[in-house]
């Protein structure tokens, strides 16, 4: 099976917080390694970033979690992917169109569901309720 988790998810994996030992039982239970974008990066990245702005990390907890992000790459848990981003967008405009008044998805979110469709993901983790939610509704099974 082909994972793609969500931000939500990998932050709750990576930092401690109230969803962090689900993230972890998910995670540690995949069989197959996690697909990593650039999207991912950026916002994984940012998340640690704005913990420190909001003082929820300190700059030694936010570099440590993104140590472990690093060795998850190398170690092959989590699996760089490129991504031909032009589809990608043009796919999520559509559904946004489609999907978002009835749904209220953000763009972010359209973006990782239409990212894991054009990598070829057939299973979708994420905390965000409105993102599994679209991900459901276009054929991916949705944990949690």
């Amino acid at each position: 099976m082909s994972l793609y988790a969500d931000t939500s998810l990998l932050v709750s994996y990576y930092v401690s917080d109230a969803n962090s030992a689900f993230a972890q039982t998910l995670i540690q239970a995949a069989s197959d390694p996690l697909m990593f974008t650039g999207l991912h990066r950026l916002e994984l990245r940012n998340a640690l970033e704005l913990g420190i702005f909001r003082q929820l990390l300190t700059p030694v907890e936010a570099q440590a979690a993104w140590n472990d992000v690093q060795r998850d790459i190398r170690a092959g848990r989590l699996l760089a992917h490129p991504v031909n981003w032009v589809p990608v967008f043009r796919v999520a405009a559509q559904w946004a169109a489609r999907h978002s008044a009835g749904i209220g998805c953000r763009s972010l979110d359209i973006l990782h569901v239409a990212t894991a469709r054009k990598l070829g993901a057939t299973e979708f983790l994420s905390f965000d309720d409105r993102q599994r939610s679209l991900a459901q509704l276009l054929g991916f099974a949705v944990k949690p």
